[in-house]
């Protein structure tokens, strides 16, 4: 007969500090995945080392690489820090600079000690007040970016306004399309709309893709404006050839002396015959693939719209087929980068159109941004990137 041992309760004080431990673990988890938005190691590396990319090229743009080379190798690191430095200073307003040379010259004075005789010594002590400083410095500077952000939220959300939601249905055709501001801005702009609402009639579909010249808020203005003009201006009825030319009448006119200019591809489609009529202005060449495998550019057309008043456009019409597809796109998708700065390249792109499987437009125009995608893999996004695909039935 064995001997029964004696079972003790637990005692209190070890069920508390198990509760307490987990506790502590669990709020240590929620902080966590709150400040990481529960992202693993791995992607939160990727993402510093492409925003450590992007500082890096935007504060790159005002050092003066040519003079640097020039100079021998040892002074170069100096060189470099300096012009980075005042690259960053001078992007401060005046009283934030004043801000940032207080706080280096605390630190600085804060590693000297005074020794007066074999018994005294003296040292200032300002890291705390130095932190402090550029604590509130990037305090200041996140409220502008929040304000900033903010106001470009409401202009993304009015350029929406500018671009249709969803494509429209059209007789013998499927379309697709889908944009990728780089900010929350862009100065990409697509476009398929019945210019005299006879789409039920079987009237002309108009087609359009545009890059206005530039990144972010002015090329959102331009492309806002273009966007007006081209739709008053199609609303008159006028020929594919009378509208491209007003189009660069009125581009000229604002373009500060050819400065700002928009590429752009202006098409009309007829369902009835599917024929499909275009002009390219300076724009990437849109990729037709027919129902054969066979692959063609589209390439006739002029100068970017803005560059000069009097350019003269030519115009060209295609057969369409039931079968053949037609890939629209600015030049952010063939010039997107990975992490070596390899560019996806016209070749490459070309490849991945070639590639596509039977599938409905929106199908194909997932595929297609998915191999862009897999190439960029975490790089931040360089350029605003459109991609627009038309299928014919």
């Amino acid at each position: 007969m064995g001997v029964k041992r004696p079972i003790f309760p637990e005692q209190p004080l070890f069920v508390s500090v198990r509760t307490a431990r987990r506790k502590v673990s669990g709020h240590v988890r929620d902080f966590w995945g709150r400040l990481s938005e529960d992202s693993q190691i791995d992607d939160l590396w990727a993402q510093f080392a492409a925003d450590t990319r992007a500082s890096y090229g935007f504060y790159g743009r005002d050092v003066d690489w040519a003079k640097i080379n020039q100079l021998p190798g040892w002074r170069k690191p100096l060189h470099i820090a300096n012009q980075f430095f005042w690259a960053l200073m001078l992007k401060l307003t005046p009283a934030r600079r004043v801000m940032v040379l207080l706080a280096l010259i605390m630190l600085v004075l804060s590693g000297i000690k005074f020794h007066f005789g074999e018994n005294i010594n003296f040292s200032f002590n300002f890291e705390f007040a130095a932190a402090a400083l550029l604590l509130l410095l990037l305090f200041l500077e996140l409220s502008d970016k929040v304000i900033m952000k903010r106001d470009l939220e409401i202009a993304r959300e009015i350029q929406t306004w500018l671009v249709p939601a969803y494509p429209p249905e059209v007789t013998n055709a499927d379309i697709a399309f889908a944009t990728r501001p780089q900010n929350s801005v862009a100065g990409d702009y697509y476009d398929a709309f019945f210019p005299l609402n006879d789409g039920a009639r079987g009237g002309k579909l108009l087609v359009v893709i545009a890059d206005v010249a530039g990144k972010s808020v002015p090329a959102a203005l331009l492309m806002a404006t273009f966007q007006a003009s081209l739709r008053t201006i199609a609303g008159g009825g006028v020929t594919l050839h009378e509208l491209v030319h007003r189009l660069n009448q009125y581009a000229s006119a604002h373009s500060l002396d050819g400065r700002r200019f928009t590429t752009a591809v202006v098409a009309e489609y007829e369902p009835a015959t599917r024929r499909f009529t275009y002009v390219n202005a300076g724009h990437n060449h849109p990729v037709l693939r027919r129902a054969n495998g066979e692959m063609q550019r589209l390439d006739k057309g002029g100068l970017p719209l803005g560059i000069l008043a009097e350019a003269t456009y030519e115009v060209a019409s295609l057969e369409m087929h039931p079968g053949d597809l037609l890939v629209f796109y600015t030049d952010g998708v063939v010039e997107a980068f990975n992490e070596s700065g390899e560019q996806f390249s016209e070749a490459q792109w070309a490849e991945v159109v070639q590639s596509l499987p039977a599938l409905s437009a929106a199908e194909s125009l997932r595929f297609l941004m998915q191999r862009v995608d897999g190439f960029v893999g975490m790089t931040r996004q360089s350029d605003d990137i459109t991609c627009l695909v038309f299928r014919v039935e």
